[in-house]
């Protein structure tokens, strides 16, 4: 009975949910089958394996992620842009921790182009560093400078490793103003192309 409801976005879902509950890394086949009532094997006519699963888990909680980032960011420039960015961010990575595990995993290069989710994020990303007037590789190199910093403060706060008398919040607002200013004034070593061949 509980089988003819089961699709492949019911199931991505309910990982998803799953992941929030019990941490992405126990989101397993059989803990799914579990919560449908089901054996294993009913899953596979919707997943090929657990790694499609979580796969994509991970494309649905980018593409939420993304959303709410966008959102945030509509209208915004500069560090206005960059400060809603890095709250809505945070927020999601807080609120929904399973989900937001799912979406540092490794993405296969194949999936990466046609999947609307990885596009509009890095849309998103490029067009908020816009205004700092970055070229590659200084653009990627950015990039990788904010996911490092927004993941590495959300693993630590998440973990409860910041402890007092220092107002994480505070922190984190002090953070995101050290990025803006190292983001205006960017550091190009002397003589270097800035344009990749």
């Amino acid at each position: 009975m509980a089988r003819a409801g089961l699709t492949t976005d019911r199931l991505v879902a309910a990982a998803a949910d799953l992941a929030d509950e019990v941490g992405f890394d126990h989101v397993t086949l059989s803990a799914l089958a579990r919560r449908f009532g089901v054996k294993d094997a009913s899953l596979y006519s919707h997943v090929r394996n657990l790694q499609d699963l979580r796969t994509r888990l991970a494309l649905l909680a980018g593409g939420e992620m993304i959303d709410r980032i966008a959102a945030a960011v509509a209208g915004r420039a500069g560090k206005d842009a960059l400060v809603a960015f890095a709250d809505a961010y945070r927020e999601y990575a807080l609120a929904h921790p399973g989900r937001y595990a799912a979406t540092q995993i490794r993405i296969d290069q194949d999936l990466v182009a046609d999947s609307p989710a990885l596009l509009r994020t890095a849309e998103i990303t490029y067009g908020m560093l816009r205004a700092y007037d970055l070229e590659e590789p200084d653009l990627t190199d950015a990039v990788r400078l904010l996911r490092a910093t927004f993941h590495g403060y959300c693993a630590l706060e998440a973990a409860g490793a910041f402890g007092a008398p220092r107002d994480v919040q505070a922190s984190w607002d002090r953070a995101i103003d050290a990025l803006h200013v190292a983001l205006e004034h960017w550091p190009h070593p002397v003589g270097a192309d800035r344009h990749w061949a």
